[in-house]
């Protein structure tokens, strides 16, 4: 709580992501937290305007990238990882039971022997309580699993990227309805997380401005405990699982949940054919 990182975020309409370059206060190195690959899904079109806001803004503030972070597999969003690796370097990170994606959804998928379910697609596979750095600010991962069996909330000095663990206060909590998902483990999670110190920074990875508000990334410990709508105000593990049970069943899938699964169980490359062509994959009711 000494270290106070510099937290540029970065929001995606077409998704309600918001991407964090993270600086060390005291060097010029920096993560990326949460990127994000632009597609045209109807046109099967890939750009990447978001990656390059970020390399852009790295570029020009001199920084040094030394971490690409994904919080979880997402499931509404394309990763960037490689694109941003491809151009600054830095590693690409993520929790250690992205083997659990992946053998998931490796059979959804029908991905064959060829696909790798080890992790190997990323520079690193963080476990609970690992410690890196950033340049000279030391951080660490939480596992927060619930929402899916890979999450990780990644605190950095004063703030914590909390993935899809939490939302701001009035957006409450994500799904966990997903294969892998449990409510009552995402409740053990959040609980976690909300036993950070009160003054702790939290940075979501969505926001969707509820009741038309602005949109809005950055709360702390002490506001989510005080006013979250699904688990503040010291709201039961039994009233949390029957109310995200009966709300995910009202849910449809997430718009881009086919190729994100694709694309971020890669660390973010997207699969081709035998032919070495770029090549989505629709499985017809596996989800």
């Amino acid at each position: 709580m000494n270290v106070t990182p510099e937290v540029q975020a970065f929001f995606d309409a077409a998704t309600h992501t918001i991407s964090y370059i993270v600086k060390d206060p005291s060097s010029p190195a920096c993560a990326v937290v949460d990127s994000v690959m632009d597609i045209d899904y109807a046109a099967g079109r890939i750009t990447f305007d978001h990656a390059d806001m970020l390399i852009q803004q790295i570029t020009k503030q001199g920084l040094r990238l030394e971490w690409i972070i994904e919080t979880h597999v997402h499931a509404d969003h394309l990763s960037a990882a490689p694109y941003i690796q491809a151009r600054l370097g830095g590693k690409i990170g993520v929790g250690a039971k992205i083997t659990v994606v992946q053998d998931t959804f490796g059979k959804v998928f029908n991905e064959g022997t060829a696909f790798q379910r080890d992790g190997s697609q990323f520079d690193a596979l963080f476990e609970d309580g690992d410690i890196y750095h950033i340049g000279n600010m030391q951080a660490f991962a939480m596992y927060t699993p619930g929402h899916t069996p890979a999450c990780m909330v990644h605190v950095m000095g004063d703030a914590a990227f909390v993935g899809d663990t939490l939302f701001m206060p009035d957006g409450g909590s994500a799904r966990a309805d997903f294969p892998g998902g449990d409510a009552g483990v995402l409740y053990d999670s959040i609980q976690k997380v909300l036993a950070l110190p009160e003054a702790m920074r939290l940075f979501m990875c969505h926001d969707y401005g509820p009741g038309g508000r602005d949109i809005q990334w950055e709360t702390t410990v002490a506001e989510e405990k005080a006013h979250n709508i699904h688990v503040g105000h010291g709201i039961s593990r039994e009233d949390f699982i029957r109310f995200r049970t009966e709300r995910d069943a009202q849910l449809d899938m997430p718009k881009l949940i086919i190729p994100s699964l694709q694309v971020n169980m890669r660390a973010g490359e997207v699969p081709t054919d035998p032919d070495g062509r770029p090549m989505l994959k629709v499985p017809i009711n596996g989800l």
